[in-house]
């Protein structure tokens, strides 16, 4: 019984900055973006980045941004994991901010943009 009451609570304490992000942040939500010189379409995303909170680093390595990746790894380490709780509430705003800055655009419902705008903070 013991044993069981302080795994619960050890369970309970990893979860923790995830289950703070899904209450105080709201859920990851994909936004579709698109090129504006190409034409190509790639998801954003906004809210807080449980994909980050389970994979780490390796979630700007697979989003294509290799540099970011390496780079929150050396933090990682260099934070003893620290950093691990604080980016998953940053990562996703950050990612998209990246992209519409460098020539991409929100082509989504006008709801799912709206949501998108006020999450990163931008006027329409």
């Amino acid at each position: 019984m013991e044993l069981s009451i302080i795994f619960l609570i050890i369970i309970l304490i990893f979860l923790l900055p995830l289950i703070l992000g899904l209450i105080f942040m709201g859920a990851q939500k994909k936004i579709n973006l698109k090129h504006t010189n190409s034409g190509l379409n790639k998801p954003g995303y906004v809210g807080y980045c449980w994909t980050y909170f389970f994979f780490s680093f390796f979630v700007p390595i697979f989003r294509g941004e290799i540099l970011i990746g390496v780079l929150h790894l050396i933090f990682s380490v260099v934070t003893f994991g620290l950093f691990q709780l604080v980016i998953p509430f940053l990562y996703n705003k950050q990612f998209t901010s990246r992209m519409l800055t460098s020539g991409w655009e929100l082509s989504d419902t006008e709801e799912n943009m709206q949501v998108a705008r006020l999450k990163l903070g931008i006027g329409n």
